[in-house]
């Protein structure tokens, strides 16, 4: 059985290697669906040597199977967002205290305590659904901000401008964290000329706006809110941890998370670093769940771990999905 404290003291790539290998065995002898996708590849512990040689899992299993490495109740279920008639994921935790760690020791990691920070969260899409897992972290990181004047905004954007305008004048540290078609409402609608709050977008215009490419929107959303630089996230429903980009779209990972690339036209061959390619994730903190999962993201991967998302790309790309029924 392995120990989960050590996914979150992981120091070294010594290290973070020789416990991805445990995890990979671990959930090879757990996890039924995982076993049965490692089977049809015929992939077996006694063949991987290296995490290159992990076999990881299409993220669209989490649309039709239930992933879990564990015979512990669930007690929680996240679900990813999803248009009528569309498939959602669903990704089954049985024990929160897990992600808890996991976005409280990254948060920790790259922004400090979060006690000191006012916590904005300008959500929409999310608050309006059941079940998504940014909530869960952003409310969690809320409640642990402990200041009067965190909390969820939805249509209120006059209320939230001028909370943001006064706690700014005021010095206080804040984080504004938001969906970026909301934010894009919010600078359309209102001026800034922020000094002491850090803007983190999420991605996506849901189905709101059109799509802009990251520099765009950095771009639009520096210049309404006055500030330097766009804070971003990376996470997704079937992950328990999130890469942040404090500017131009460079992500790094705390320690217990890394991104691989896969070649577009052999999905199971892992590329050469700063090759563009489909975006591999191994989460370690994931250990309950499937921690080798392939993304539909398409990005690359720099010499010092920190990686890019140039955009997406069609399902059909990642092979191994037809090797069971979806």
């Amino acid at each position: 059985m392995i120990d989960q404290n050590q996914i979150f003291t992981i120091k070294t790539e010594t290290e973070f290697n020789a416990l991805a290998l445990q995890v990979f065995r671990f959930q090879f002898e757990n996890n039924p669906v995982y076993r049965s996708f490692c089977d049809l590849l015929y992939k077996n512990p006694t063949d991987i040597y290296s995490v290159r040689d992990i076999p990881f899992l299409p993220i669209q299993f989490f649309k039709s199977h239930q992933v879990v490495s564990s015979s512990k109740a669930i007690k929680k279920t996240f679900s990813s967002s999803g248009t009528t008639g569309n498939t959602t994921s669903k990704h089954h935790i049985t024990d929160l205290s897990v992600y808890q760690s996991s976005f409280n020791d990254s948060f920790n990691t790259f922004y400090g305590n979060i006690k000191d920070y006012v916590v904005l969260a300008l959500l929409p899409s999310y608050l309006e659904r059941e079940g998504s897992s940014l909530i869960y972290m952003v409310d969690s990181l809320i409640k642990d901000s402990n200041h009067p004047e965190s909390g969820f905004y939805l249509d209120n954007l006059s209320e939230l401008s001028n909370t943001l305008k006064r706690l700014d004048s005021e010095g206080k540290k804040v984080l504004l964290i938001g969906v970026s078609f909301a934010l894009l409402d919010l600078v359309e609608t209102y001026s800034f000329n922020l000094n002491n709050t850090i803007i983190m977008e999420t991605g996506g215009m849901k189905g709101r706006r059109k799509e802009l490419i990251r520099e765009e929107l950095h771009t639009i959303l520096k210049s309404g809110f006055g500030v330097n630089a766009i804070h971003s996230e990376y996470g997704m429903t079937e992950l328990l941890s999130q890469a942040y980009s404090k500017e131009k779209g460079i992500f790094n990972c705390p320690s217990w998370m890394r991104i691989l690339t896969r070649e577009t036209q052999d999905a199971l061959s892992i590329s050469k670093i700063g090759k563009t390619g489909g975006i591999n994730v191994i989460d370690l903190a994931n250990i309950n769940s499937c921690s080798f999962i392939a993304t539909q993201d398409l990005g690359r991967v720099n010499n010092d771990n920190s990686f890019e998302i140039i955009g997406r790309f069609d399902t059909s790309d990642i092979r191994g999905c037809n090797l069971m029924v979806l």
